[in-house]
């Protein structure tokens, strides 16, 4: 087993007056030669933006943008002319493509937002922007883990232009999850909340784990935990 743990008291910081920010991956100017991204995923942050307040209009290209909501919600429009309110539970997409832009922001006066940001790279570029959301259906887990995102996509799991799967998982304490990567695989694994031991390490919020192995990975939740698996081509 090959395990690479990104501790979370070691990303970058950005801290504004409205928004904080953790990069798992280098981002803006974080600049780490050893984190620089796992295979096709590129980006991890974990915002915190206070009521009311957000990201501005901004442009992006040739990128699989996927937000997920951990507390709170967020607004979003694009020049697709596309506007959504995500929440807890749900799973936002948007392909970039060739050119698209779009702006998120707190619409709530009173609470903030928690949230996932995570960027793939597509494997192929110039495709037309698009955008799509779902919401996350327990009953469709499979050994604990919730399919959410693959390259095909339907009304459950979003597309992704790329050679990736993404799962979801909420493990309660004491409880054990396992997920096995098949030859030529790889896998990142994102605590968005709880603690978990893997191995023999103790894994918390705002960690993530590089794995580079043939084989099964054992998790155990020390504490309610919601997980993020991306199963990597």
């Amino acid at each position: 087993m090959t395990f690479k743990i990104h501790e979370r008291d070691l990303r970058g910081r950005t801290k504004t007056g409205w928004l904080d920010s953790y990069h798992t991956f280098s981002f803006g100017d974080f600049r780490d030669p050893e984190r620089m991204g796992f295979r096709s995923l590129r980006v991890i942050n974990e915002d915190f933006v206070i009521p009311g307040a957000g990201f501005p209009t901004h442009p992006h290209s040739d990128m699989e943008i996927i937000t997920v909501i951990l507390k709170g919600e967020l607004a979003h429009k694009d020049s697709t002319g596309t506007g959504a309110v995500i929440k807890p539970g749900e799973i936002q997409k948007m392909s970039a493509g060739s050119g698209i832009t779009h702006s998120e922001f707190n619409p709530s006066n009173d609470n903030p937002v928690h949230l996932l940001q995570i960027w793939i790279r597509p494997d192929t570029r110039g495709i037309a922007p698009g955008y799509e959301q779902i919401t996350v259906n327990a009953k469709n887990a499979a050994d604990g883990w919730v399919l959410v995102g693959d390259r095909k996509g339907n009304d459950t799991v979003v597309s992704i232009h790329q050679d990736v799967k993404l799962f979801t998982a909420n493990v309660k304490a004491g409880e054990k999850i396992s997920y096995e990567f098949a030859k030529d695989r790889y896998g990142f694994l994102q605590i968005a909340r709880g603690e978990i031991t893997l191995g023999s390490e103790t894994i918390r919020q705002g960690d993530g784990v590089e794995i580079s192995f043939e084989g099964k990975i054992e998790i155990t939740a020390k504490a309610d935990s919601e997980l993020l698996l991306f199963d990597l081509g």
